[in-house]
């Protein structure tokens, strides 16, 4: 099952690899990491998303936790929370073809970014299933390069990394 955990860290030399390091011993694959600053001086946020059953995630947790410059983990699968992801596509884009490359980004509230004689690059965000269904539309006319940011995610409401404020 995919999680996802709010990781608030210290902003010092070595604390993502530290990190990492952790999720690498326990066998773990970090599908998407996204760091960071936050509003407070001296404070990076990490999001990162895993597979993994809730005992997995949890030990995880208490794991990361128990590292020095961790200062909060909070895992966000179990609260509501708006997930986003930004990507970004390089397609293959003939003269002919170019309005109907259009009408796909429009239709998805993307934006072409970049035009060159033979290729475009489409700028999209949103969460992973809106991402993949562009990308399925565009492979017709060709990607020629794909890159993501990985998922970045706040909790919904007035809470806060899991507490109310």
């Amino acid at each position: 099952m995919k999680q996802v955990l709010a990781v608030l860290v210290e902003n010092k030399a070595g604390v993502l690899t530290r990190v990492a390091g952790l999720f690498s011993r326990r066998g773990f694959n970090i599908d998407s990491l996204a760091v960071g600053e936050t509003v407070e001086p001296g404070i990076s946020r990490m999001t990162i998303a895993l597979e993994g059953d809730e005992a997995q995630v949890e030990q995880v947790e208490k794991q990361l936790n128990k590292l020095i410059n961790v200062l909060k983990v909070v895992n966000l699968s179990r609260e509501p929370t708006v997930f986003r992801e930004l990507m970004l596509i390089k397609v293959k884009a003939e003269p002919q073809t170019r309005s109907d490359i259009q009408q796909i980004v429009e239709t998805f509230r993307g934006k072409v970014v970049d035009v060159s004689l033979n290729s475009m690059i489409i700028e999209v965000t949103g969460n992973d299933e809106k991402l993949e269904a562009i990308k399925l539309l565009l492979e017709h006319f060709g990607i020629i390069e794909v890159a993501r940011t990985g998922r970045v995610a706040l909790l919904r409401s007035l809470k806060i990394d899991g507490d109310r404020s």
